[in-house]
């Protein structure tokens, strides 16, 4: 009996400290638990809603702006990556299955090197996009209960 609670100390003990480990890990997302922890879900926004946003923010308007801009580079790696990556595996095999799964792996690698080109083109590593992000959602949360 003694033996069981010790192990249930020793595993409990353990998990504490594992979830401790990763929370500080991934302690950003506590700035979003705000807006994701919620009884009832934002409202979906529109592109004229984020433009109005980065009109009316004059200090985290311009980062969620070039934020924006830098998908644009991870859509586009995305897609020559896919492509050219399909191209070659149906060239050289004519499998399809081999095609596909080069096409999803293609997009998911040029997506995160668009993604690491547009980081180093607009300088992303300089602004706190994460801040950015989360005024819009606070912005928004006022804006759709009708507070702003």
């Amino acid at each position: 009996m003694a033996e069981d609670s010790s192990s249930q100390s020793f595993l409990r003990r353990h998990w504490e400290g594992y979830k401790e480990f990763w929370g500080e890990r991934f302690s950003f997302l506590e700035n979003y638990s705000k807006s994701i922890n919620r009884d009832k879900p934002l409202p979906s926004w529109s592109s004229s809603d984020v433009e109005e946003f980065i009109a009316s923010d004059p200090v985290h308007g311009p980062t969620l702006k070039t934020t924006r801009e830098a998908v644009n580079y991870g859509l586009t790696g995305s897609i020559i990556g896919a492509v050219s990556t399909a191209g070659v595996a149906w060239n050289y095999s004519r499998s399809l299955h081999g095609a596909g799964l080069s096409l999803l792996a293609g997009g998911i690698f040029g997506w995160t090197f668009g993604h690491e080109i547009a980081n180093h083109t607009l300088q992303l590593y300089r602004l706190d996009t994460l801040a950015a992000e989360t005024k819009f959602l606070e912005w928004w949360e006022n804006k759709s209960a009708g507070r702003s």
